[in-house]
Parts: structure tokens; C-alpha cells; sequence
């Protein structure tokens, strides 16, 4: 199969790429930039230069492949609503030239879009006024294309995708915790956070666009809830410094934002049984733990 991808150079993409292409496919990924041009290459993609802003370029990605993986998402947080239109034109673009082709479109999500509280399913809903809503409507956009002739599908990660080269929501807290001397979290902790490995998140990306139904939500979650605490105690152990209870309002300060401050506080467990049913698949690669323990992320 000839894939389409965008973000083939950020958090996940890498690896999904290479992942893609020892299976035997062939990509094309997009690339804003030379330098973002010559990761693909060196990943043995082959990169097309545009951007999620030219859509003339999406629509070209598209009609060329067999299928496409939206990975890209990005914008500035101070503005949602943009980043939520921008997505959304993004994967309409790029689900046009697929009508009634049968070809395979994935789009990517996160599981901070599920309600707070509860273990949830692949089958419940997305919270439309929740932490993460405004991912919403690219769900929504990509999913409505299965109705279309499209197996459209969505898959949501975990917010801690780990593992080497992670510049993620662990990397931001570790660095806190440095510049602060103490590492934190919100409450007594146990609120739960949901994890994968990013090897575990690239196969099942591969899977998807290989064998996933129309209108699947598939759930990237290898761990489906891991007390924040204990995520915390770890970094603290690894540091030497000691872990800390704050309250809300301490919080907002104490991070890098408001809106980090309620991430990390986030009680949001979830299952992937159904997606590990459906897929056949099964997450191999270290738990978070033992990657904050044995990996890279503590050395200084």
C-alpha cells in the first residue's frame, strides 16, 4: 500500500513510518520544512512539501495514495478554536479524494477527549465539554467520511506516548520537576493516567489502516491507567528530589499553565480491549514505569 502521512517527523510519526515500511508499504509524508524532508528520507520515505495550511498539497497527498494516516496536529493553544478548524479542513481535504474508493483514511485523537471518572470503552462517547473537546470535530470530520465510501477510522493515543526521543507531557513534567526541585502532582495522585509505547502506538497504526473496519474508534492505550503518583515518585526517585502534593490553585502556578495543571491532575482511564480484539493487537514494549526507570528520560 502507498500511505499517505502527515507527522510523519513529529511525536509518533517516526515510528510509524518505519513501522510501515518494514511491513512493505510505501509512504509519502508530508514535510513542511528541509529538515522535515530529510528525516523522511532517512526514514525511507519519500517526503511531499506542503503543510496543513495548504490544502493543495493535502489533496494532492491523497489522490496519489492507497491510503492516508493524519497524524499532524498542532497550532497555538492560546487559540482552540483554530487549532480545532484547522484539523477538521484539514481531514475533510484529505477524505474527499478517498469517496468511494474503499481506501483506508486514519485519523488521530487522544483519550483526553473521554469523560473524566471511569474506565472508558471504545464504544462511549467523546465528552463534547471536556478537557481535550476541542479534538472533537476532527473525530467527527474523519468518521463522517465512512458513510462515504471510505474506511474511515480514528485512532485515540494515550496522553503518554513514551519512549526515546519523547517530547511530550512526561518530558514537560520531568522538566518542572527540575527547575522546581520537587515533583508534583495534583491531590493525592490517584488520578489515572493512560500510556503506550510509541513502538506499540506505530503497529497499531498499522493495523488500522490495514485491516480496520469503516467507522472504527480504536483505542491506542497499552496501559489503561497508572496512578499519577506513582508517575510522579518515580521522577522523584530518579532526581533525588521529593514528590509533593498540591492543590489545584498551586498547581496552576506551579506548571507550565493553567491548562497543564488540569492535564496532570486528568482522571482518565481507559480500556483498549475491543481495539486489541478487533486487531489482534498486543503491546510488547516496556511500561511507562520501567521507561522512567531504565530509559533515557532521568539522565541528566
Amino acid at each position: 500500500m502507498h500511505v499517505f502521512v502527515t507527522g510523519g517527523t513529529g511525536q509518533t510519526g517516526p515510528a510509524v513510518v518505519a513501522e510501515l515500511i518494514a511491513a512493505g508499504h510505501t509512504v509519502t509524508g508530508l514535510a513542511r520544512s528541509g529538515t522535515a524532508a530529510a528525516r523522511l528520507r532517512a526514514l525511507g520515505a519519500a517526503p511531499h512539501h506542503g503543510s496543513l495550511d495548504d490544502l493543495g498539497s493535502l489533496r494532492a497527498g491523497a489522490e496519489a495514495a492507497d491510503g492516508v494516516l493524519h497524524l499532524a496536529y498542532g497550532g497555538d493553544f492560546s487559540d482552540l478554536d483554530d487549532m480545532l478548524r484547522r484539523d477538521r479542513t484539514a481531514i475533510e481535504t484529505l477524505g474527499r479524494p478517498l469517496e468511494d474508493s474503499g481506501k483506508p483514511l486514519v485519523v488521530t485523537s487522544g483519550t483526553l477527549v473521554m469523560p473524566a471518572g471511569r474506565e472508558s470503552t471504545e464504544k462511549d462517547e467523546p465528552d463534547p465539554a471536556g478537557l481535550a473537546a476541542f479534538r472533537v470535530a476532527g473525530e467527527r470530520a474523519g468518521l463522517d467520511f465512512a458513510a462515504r465510501g471510505v474506511r474511515a477510522g480514528v485512532v485515540r493515543l494515550a496522553p503518554t506516548v513514551h519512549g526515546p526521543e519523547d517530547h511530550g507531557f512526561v518530558p514537560m513534567l520531568i522538566a518542572t520537576a527540575r527547575k522546581t526541585g520537587v515533583s508534583a502532582y495534583v491531590g493525592d495522585g490517584a488520578n489515572r493516567w493512560p500510556a503506550v509505547h510509541r513502538l506499540d502506538a506505530a503497529v497499531l497504526f498499522r493495523l488500522a489502516l490495514e485491516q480496520a473496519a469503516a467507522g472504527s474508534v480504536l483505542h491506542g492505550v497499552a496501559e489503561s491507567g497508572i496512578p499519577f503518583r506513582s508517575i510522579a515518585e518515580v521522577i522523584a526517585r530518579g532526581l533525588g528530589v521529593p514528590a509533593v502534593s498540591l492543590t489545584p490553585e498551586e498547581a496552576a502556578t506551579h506548571f507550565v499553565s493553567p491548562f497543564m495543571a488540569r492535564v496532570y491532575a486528568f482522571d482518565g482511564p481507559v480500556s483498549s480491549s475491543l481495539t486489541r480484539e478487533s486487531l489482534g493487537w498486543s503491546p510488547v514494549h516496556p511500561t511507562l514505569l520501567e521507561d522512567l526507570e531504565h530509559g533515557d528520560y532521568l539522565a541528566s
